[in-house]
């Protein structure tokens, strides 16, 4: 395989590494600059610009000049929130609802993919005037939460440049590969990345040169530019009351206004006030207007509350889908430009405990993870491994609308899994296998992928047809799903592309529904546990006094046997009770009396055997106690009938059968 770059495709400026002597390098643009602006343009001329010279002539010519297209890539119109439509140049909505940008210099409509690959164009070559080779082949990143429509877009922009894209890679899990390269400490690892145009945060456990994805979130309609917003709008509403004009109306004034806004957020990083001076920003029949004023950072923090807000609920979402307190993070690690303002710092050290780190660049850290993973592909790093993980769990949906999940939410990827279902009716000939994508019990409540049918299944009764369906997932996110006859062998499949076809708010909103609803599953399902649980032990209990009897006597550890009697009494009890607290207490209690009987049993033992030294008295006792506690044919009681499922009855065809036929 020839040179792979990694390239940081960003909303305000992106990034090109490579690796070189298996060492992941910044490659620094024509410019001499190491980030190149987001930013494609036409001159008055019709002469394409990219880079640094499209975004010098933002202000005087804002109709040819495209910034912030990350933001529209992929996107339909009606997806677009007003930040993302707040731009100088003129978007409009095609006959099909899909986005296009219109640009008066060349009087015609583009696709923002076609942009990007404009920009994409000139990362390459750049890329490949350095390394003194062609690049057809790169890594590109993206947010964690670019849906399917967006990824592909991001595709067919690398293909527009003529680029194969062998990898789309999420931005936090690439900035964890560049932190954890060459460390070889076992870490579980916080990546905040806070962008100019999205918001994503990942917990990766970084070990041995694997890095496992455990959970991720975030907003694709969240970054440094809303910030940025928030300025602009206090600058224009502060003016239009001065003057009575609202600058955000003009193109040239509002383009004005919003590199004044970045450059003031960008200062207040680092001072507690700025200045913003702005002179002939306007006219008006008196003459020339000017915005002359100040910002300090107390005043910028409270324009922002309700940002920090939607920041804090992705970071609270990510662990307690890891199942991780906030305690258990080793690190975290700041990404983007936008994680450099103070409140954002402050927020992310309220949330964990931990200081963030400071030994990565923020601008650049994702293009470097891009770097490394190129060099897992191509095979110059050959002691790393990146796991990535499913957003939700997909499955099945089966008879009664129910949905049988087959691979569940933040299984590492690839994967593949099957499972064995039959008909629901004689005599059937096909059946419909209807794809889910959710966390809701109920197959209508979750996200449907699609549909395909299995015709030529031979006529048999109710639950005696085969059919094994197997759900394929692969590095890239992409699902296929078949079906097969095992008496005829027939095949049938359909491939959905990217598992995480959803957009962030869909996701977040069928987490947030699972969540609602399954408190009282989970409030029934733990009384069934615990009940379960003392009653196995009652098991154990009454078999274990009677091999007491049996080896001691009646009277033999009488003080031993007589607590595991009341205590076992106690319980029976209990359990006609419903107070749990009071069920559990006498479970733990029974678990106590237990111990000291196996404890005076194995002293016995040891005697009887012409003793043995006190380590081997402490592990016969042990032992003892795990194999009563945790004894195989308890668990088999457990599971037989009468209590629960069978171990080998975890596929019953009638309780399983096809739905909706």
């Amino acid at each position: 395989m020839g040179r792979i770059v990694g390239i940081d495709l960003g909303t305000t400026n992106s990034v090109l590494a490579v690796l070189e002597g298996g060492r992941p390098v910044v490659v620094a643009n024509a410019e001499g600059l190491r980030t190149t602006p987001s930013v494609v343009g036409f001159s008055r001329e019709k002469e394409l610009l990219v880079g640094q010279a499209a975004r010098r002539q933002l202000v005087l010519n804002p109709r040819d000049s495209f910034s912030n297209l990350k933001r529209l890539i992929g996107r339909q119109w009606q997806e677009l929130d007003e930040a993302s439509q707040a731009v100088a140049y003129t978007i409009r909505a095609n006959d099909l609802g899909q986005v296009r940008v219109v640009c008066p210099a060349t009087e015609r409509e583009y696709a923002p993919e076609e942009l990007v690959a404009c920009l994409l164009r000139k990362l390459v070559d750049d890329a490949a005037t350095y390394l003194g080779e062609e690049v057809e082949a790169a890594v590109v990143t993206v947010p964690a939460y670019f849906d399917d429509s967006q990824r592909q877009a991001t595709r067919d922009a690398g293909r527009l440049a003529g680029l194969t894209i062998e990898r789309i890679l999420n931005e936090p899990t690439a900035a964890a590969l560049a932190y954890g390269f060459d460390r070889s400490r076992s870490q579980t690892v916080l990546v905040f990345d806070l962008g100019g145009g999205t918001f994503d945060v990942s917990l990766l456990r970084i070990a041995n040169g694997v890095f496992d994805v455990k959970a991720t979130s975030g907003d694709t309609q969240l970054g440094g530019n809303d910030f940025d917003q928030r300025i602009v709008d206090w600058l224009a509403e502060g003016f239009q009351q001065s003057h009575g004009v609202d600058l955000r109306r003009d193109r040239q004034a509002l383009q004005r206004l919003l590199e004044a806004a970045e450059k003031a957020k960008q200062e207040l990083s680092g001072t507690l006030k700025t200045t913003i001076s702005l002179p002939f920003i306007a006219t008006a029949e008196s003459g020339p207007l000017h915005l002359e004023t100040s910002l300090d950072r107390r005043t910028f923090e409270s324009l922002c509350p309700d940002l920090l807000d939607r920041l804090l609920r992705p970071v609270q979402a990510a662990l307690r889908d890891a199942r991780l307190a906030p305690e258990d993070v080793d690190e975290v690690v700041l990404v983007g430009g936008s994680s450099r303002m103070p409140m954002v710092q402050q927020l992310v050290r309220t949330l964990v405990p931990r200081e963030p780190s400071q030994n990565v660049n923020p601008d650049e850290v994702v293009a470097v993870g891009a770097a490394v993973q190129a060099g897992i592909l191509t095979g110059e790093l050959r002691d790393l491994m990146l796991n990535d993980v499913t957003p939700l769990s997909v499955g099945l949906e089966t008879i009664g609308g129910l949905m049988k999940t087959i691979i569940p939410r933040n299984t590492p990827i690839p994967v593949r899994r099957s499972d064995v279902f039959s008909t629901s009716e004689a005599n059937q000939s096909s059946v419909e296998v209807h794809v889910l994508q959710g966390e809701r019990p109920m197959g209508g409540d979750n996200k449907s992928l699609g549909r395909f049918r299995l015709a030529g299944i031979p006529p048999a009764p109710r639950g005696v047809p085969q059919v094994q369906v197997s759900f394929d997932v692969d590095a890239n996110g992409i699902l296929e799903v078949s079906a097969t006859d095992r008496t005829t062998g027939r095949r049938q499949s359909v491939t959905v592309q990217g598992s995480a076809n959803l957009s962030q708010q869909e996701i977040d909103q069928l987490i947030a529904e699972a969540a609602s609803q399954s408190l009282e599953d989970r409030r029934k399902r733990s009384a069934v546990d615990r009940r379960n649980r003392a009653e196995t032990l009652i098991a154990q209990a009454e078999r274990r006094l009677r091999d007491a009897a049996l080896e001691l006597g009646p009277y033999g550890a009488e003080r031993q046997q007589r607590a595991v009697e009341m205590a076992l009494r106690d319980l029976r009890d209990g359990l006609e009770q419903a107070d749990e607290r009071e069920l559990d207490l006498l479970t733990s209690q029974l678990e106590e009396a237990l111990y000291g009987l196996n404890r005076r049993l194995t002293a016995e033992r040891r005697e009887l055997d012409g003793g043995a030294g006190p380590l081997e008295g402490i592990k016969s006792t042990l032992g003892s106690l795990k194999d009563e506690l945790f004894a195989e044919d308890d668990w088999d009681d457990w599971e037989r009938p009468g209590g629960g499922r069978g171990r080998y009855d975890r596929y019953d065809r009638s309780d399983d059968p096809w739905g909706r036929y």
